[in-house]
């Protein structure tokens, strides 16, 4: 995620920065300009279409489609920032549940317990780093394993399966084996249950974002909407502006399709573009906080 001081605004108009539209869209913009300029030139000098009273009221028909793509775009902005802000969210739970249970387990295993202690140092962060794989669609990072107390976890994992499921049933196992051996009591239990459960419930939380995506239906008829409406432009403009329609047309077309490329990037905060939820960086946290705490 880009970072940023939201005060210094003037210093980032004339910078492009990786993320940005303009890049993405400049071949298109020059399209489009060229396209301009071609239904300008033949107006101008060949058509004569500015007496046609039929072409001459276009400019209304776009008032009026105007104002109904900027209602889509504005709709289609907010339901995509929703699903940014809802990830950025269950990802903050999981830093705090991860904190709260360190804390837990290290009040309530002796000093002198080490094996234990050690578990749960690398399986808190571990589930993280699963889960961030997890839903970027990499292998886990079993590394995490490596060490001279907890080596074997890593041949309990298999790769092939759901890997933040098997991290969990491993930290729920381990739990439930303290319990056997009468290094918890039932109360200790029940007191460490919500932030056991919370993982899987994260887990499905951002799976559903992950895996739900924008009906197509409403994607596509938003691209289709801007794509028709900004061809008629020219048509409307150019006998009133002449070729001043070509910056206009093409600015209007980069606005547009700034917005809903800003919008398709955010609606899967959990990718490897720029402005998505940062869980690598929040993963690299919970290793390091639990590393403190335990």
């Amino acid at each position: 995620m880009i970072s940023y001081n939201p005060k210094d605004w003037f210093t980032y108009i004339f910078r492009f920065h990786k993320a940005d539209t303009f890049r993405k869209l400049l071949p298109l913009v020059i399209g489009i300009g060229a396209y301009t300029a071609f239904i300008s030139y033949g107006e101008v000098n060949w058509w004569n279409m500015g007496g046609n009273p039929y072409i001459k009221n276009l400019p209304v028909m776009h008032s009026l489609l105007g104002f109904a793509i900027s209602m889509l775009l504005v709709f289609r902005t907010n339901t995509a920032y929703d699903r940014w802000w809802e990830g950025r969210k269950l990802w903050g739970a999981l830093v705090n549940n991860s904190r709260n249970l360190a804390i837990k387990m290290a009040a309530i295993l002796p000093k002198e317990d080490e094996t234990n202690r050690a578990f749960f140092r690398k399986i808190i962060p571990a589930f993280a780093y699963a889960l961030h794989n997890h839903l970027r669609r990499e292998k886990t990072r079993i590394e995490l394993f490596e060490g001279n107390d907890a080596a074997h976890l890593a041949n309990k994992i298999d790769t092939d399966k759901h890997i933040p499921n098997q991290v969990a049933a491993l930290m729920l196992d381990q739990v439930n084996q303290l319990y056997r051996e009468k290094k918890l009591s039932e109360s200790q239990l029940l007191f460490i249950n919500p932030e056991l459960s919370s993982f899987t419930d994260i887990c499905g939380a951002c799976e559903r974002i992950k895996n739900t995506p924008i009906p197509f239906s409403y994607s596509v008829f938003i691209k289709k909407f801007i794509f028709f409406y900004v061809m008629t432009l020219p048509f409307g403009f150019a006998f009133t502006l002449g070729y001043l329609s070509v910056p206009v047309v093409a600015f209007i077309f980069y606005v547009l399709a700034s917005l809903e490329i800003i919008a398709e990037e955010i609606e899967d905060p959990f990718g490897g573009d720029a402005n998505d939820v940062p869980t690598d960086k929040l993963s690299a946290n919970i290793h390091k906080h639990v590393a403190e705490l335990i």
